[in-house]
């Protein structure tokens, strides 16, 4: 409805946007500020037709904060230095009009929710003017969502955090619009919400005797008792300030997998009967739901409890990374299969979920599942949540079926924001807040009606390696209002500098209120582009999101100083060495220290041909990421690895003319928690034609395992102009392995020639 809008007031959006960048995150659909001020001395107005202090609490609690009174009054009517609430039945839900005078501010809306973003809107806008000033600029602000879900998950299984810290979360969803909250309640490692008629889930369920120390690969383990839960009186209070702030929650209970908390309580609704404890590692587990009537009945009575706690149209029933191992072992589940006609363990796993679906959907609610769902057969009226890539919402939407997407790509916030030296312990990845402000959720695969059934995204915040709610803050903010922009279906990916200014006049607002945020966004940036002088080398081009000609660096390996020389366009990089850089401002050092070794050899920046492309959700660089000198950092494979889900790595690299070689050297990864694993067999071959091909070395499984994924040959020099590099794909991880039954993920990093 606000599309339609004059080329004049168009203009008079982007003009004067251009002379005051306001710090309004998600950015409105349409601005058009004007000259003047509405200002207030010492009282406000708010007048409303009904009572909405709920609605305004922020915006008031920033009024007072500076020192003004707040008036509230129920009577309609305009009066001066007023905020004028009004209803309008032409308004669309979630949709507000703000139209800002220097005698009164006008706030319209088709319901509630549209009047708290307005009120939002107002207090971000407060954020540009000193505390003690307290004036709106003159204006007129039409805006409302695209997206219907616009969500933020939290993880309280791995780790659990108290009642009141989710209320600072939900606090902070409703700060930037968002309206879903996914609580993921139950896990492996803990069962977090009181089901009366089974008290043992959480007398039980909710307490375990260790957990993982340091990272996954590490194998290391306390043995201090860990836990909480939240009782059905701890639920209501959140469901009901949720509500209040218009945010929907949606409350996940595990199932048929990551079951191991409840099967510790009630092992008679496993295959085995256990006994189990609570977990203590991270990852997947074999022990699962046996899809027996006993455990039926037991999952009816558990969510029955849970469905009257919440009141929104959706329950989530997991549904994802459930291995398969327990129940081809046991004779029940194998009659269950004989006598429902089903062809293997998947179609067993979509029989399960399809008798949850049925009873969900008997109690007027909804489920959503992980993507997993899909396998074996979707439940007729199951929503899925896409997190495995796109495929999954792809395939869900084109089935007609509503989808959220929330691909780890984009939209992990348990991975790194920064250089993992200067980060918290992350379970791995790279995903700064640039890249979360470039996402795009609806797939270019879809139709336009296709399209239609995206419901929206949401991130998810996995908390193996976020022991505290300091951290949590620490791994949403700011990227959360990278996240909102995008939902809000404002982002501007192509002037990613326009958002960062406004972003960071938020900052000073977090300091304020304590809370806990990353400044990655200050460290320096990169990029490596092939040599075009023909030679081998690199270009290497520094990026800062603020003025680039404060970047000094080094190439000596010393710690760069404000005399250290100024970067200025590219560094041509031909022979082995590591830059340094840092940001600095008037002599004072502002960033972190960038970091990176360069292994410059007879390879770098050479033809690439693969047979098989690289997963795009990790194909930064293309076939050049093979050859540019860089060697991957293992702790944060979404940078500088190339990863192919299921595929070999087959490549071709042309030297451009015959040479003598002698050495080969490949970087291979394995994260088992990530569902990447070493290559299952590696092969070098050379050619001085690029038809016939001598191989020189192959190396096995135990082989690779022993020189921990890097692959090195050397022997006597052979001549060739041709590389041929095999890495073939581990494939369908075993049971027993985290990811178990899926395909396995094959990282590669640098193929070095000498």
């Amino acid at each position: 409805m606000y599309r339609k809008l004059s080329l004049f007031f168009l203009l008079c959006s982007t003009w004067m946007w251009a002379q005051q960048e306001y710090p309004l995150i998600p950015q409105p659909q349409f601005v058009a500020f004007q000259e003047g001020f509405f200002s207030i001395d010492e009282t406000i107005i708010l007048t409303a037709p009904l009572e909405m202090d709920a609605e305004a609490e922020v915006f008031i609690n920033e009024v007072r904060a500076r020192k003004k009174a707040v008036y509230i009054s129920n009577k309609a009517g305009v009066v001066e230095n007023a905020i004028v609430v009004q209803l309008e039945t032409s308004i669309a839900p979630e949709a507000y009009v703000l139209e800002i005078n220097p005698k009164v501010v006008f706030l319209k809306a088709g319901d509630y929710t549209g009047v708290q973003y307005g009120f939002q809107t107002l207090t971000q806008l407060l954020l540009s003017v000193p505390k003690d000033q307290l004036k709106l600029p003159c204006g007129i602000i039409k805006d409302a969502p695209r997206f219907k879900w616009r969500g933020m998950h939290l993880d309280v299984s791995r780790h659990f955090f108290p009642k009141e810290a989710i209320f600072k979360y939900i606090d902070y969803l409703a700060a930037y619009k968002y309206n879903t909250f996914h609580w993921h309640l139950t896990d492996d490692q803990g069962w977090r919400i009181e089901i009366k008629k089974y008290t043992k889930l959480t007398e039980v369920g909710a307490w375990r005797n260790g957990s993982m120390v340091g990272h996954y690969n590490d194998q290391k383990f306390d043995a201090e008792r860990y836990g909480g839960f939240y009782t059905e009186a701890d639920i209501r209070d959140v469901v009901d300030y949720a509500r209040i702030r218009h945010i929907t929650i949606v409350p996940e209970i595990e199932m048929p997998g990551h079951a191991r908390a409840a099967l510790a309580a009630y092992p008679q609704f496993s295959c085995t009967g256990g006994p189990f404890e609570v977990a203590k590692e991270w990852g997947v587990l074999d022990d699962v739901f046996c899809p027996k009537e006993e455990t039926f009945a037991f999952l009816q009575e558990v969510l029955t409890e849970v469905m009257a706690l919440f009141p929104g149209q959706y329950i989530h029933i997991g549904g994802d990374e459930c291995p398969k191992t327990r129940w081809k072992a046991c004779s029940r589940c194998q009659k269950r299969m004989k006598d429902n006609n089903l062809k293997d363990e998947h179609e067993l796993q979509s029989y399960f979920i399809q008798r949850i679906e049925k009873f969900v959907n008997s109690k007027g609610k909804k489920i959503i599942g992980w993507d997993e769902i899909l396998e074996g057969g979707l439940a007729p009226n199951a929503a899925v949540m896409s997190w495995r890539g796109t495929e999954g919402g792809i395939a869900a939407a084109q089935q007609k079926h509503q989808v959220v997407m929330t691909p780890g790509s984009h939209c992990y916030f348990d991975h790194y924001q920064g250089e993992p030296k200067n980060e918290p312990l992350a379970i791995g990845g790279y995903t700064p807040l640039e890249k979360v402000y470039s996402y795009q959720p609806i797939p270019s695969e879809l139709t336009s009606e296709e399209a239609t059934y995206i419901l929206g995204a949401q991130a998810n915040v996995w908390t193996e390696y976020i022991p505290t709610f300091e951290q949590v803050e620490y791994m949403i903010f700011p990227r959360m209002t990278a996240l909102s922009e995008v939902l809000w279906g404002t982002a501007n990916p192509n002037n990613y500098s326009n958002f960062f200014n406004r972003v960071t006049q938020h900052f000073k607002d977090w300091e304020a209120k304590k809370i806990n945020f990353s400044k990655a966004v200050f460290e320096i940036t990169a990029e490596v582009m092939p040599n075009p002088g023909g030679e081998n080398g690199v270009m290497y081009v520094l990026k800062s999101n603020q003025n680039p000609a404060n970047i000094h660096y080094t190439l000596d390996g010393s710690q760069p100083t404000a005399q250290s020389p100024t970067f200025s366009s590219v560094l041509t990089i031909q022979q082995s060495q590591t830059v340094k850089a840092v940001y600095f401002e008037n002599e004072t050092q502002k960033s972190a220290l960038s970091e990176q070794a360069f292994t410059i050899h007879k390879a770098t920046s050479c033809l690439v041909n693969f047979q098989n492309q690289p997963d795009k959700r990790y194909n930064t660089g293309g076939a050049f990421a093979l050859v540019n000198g860089v060697k991957g950092d293992p702790q944060k494979f979404g940078r500088d690895w190339l990863g192919f889900y299921g595929n070999d790595l087959v490549a071709l690299i042309d030297l451009g003319k015959k040479q003598s070689i002698s050495h080969l050297n490949l970087g291979t990864l394995e994260s088992p928690s990530s569902w990447i694993y070493f290559p299952k067999e590696v092969i070098f071959e050379v050619s001085t034609d690029g038809i016939r091909f001598e191989k020189v070395a192959s190396f096995s499984p135990s082989e690779i395992q022993k020189a921990k994924g890097t692959i090195d040959w050397k022997g006597k020099k052979v001549k060739a102009q041709f590389v041929k590099v095999t890495a073939k794909n581990n494939g369908i991880i075993q049971e027993g392995m985290p990811g178990a039954g899926n395909g396995s993920w094959l990282f590669v990093d640098e193929l070095i020639v000498e």
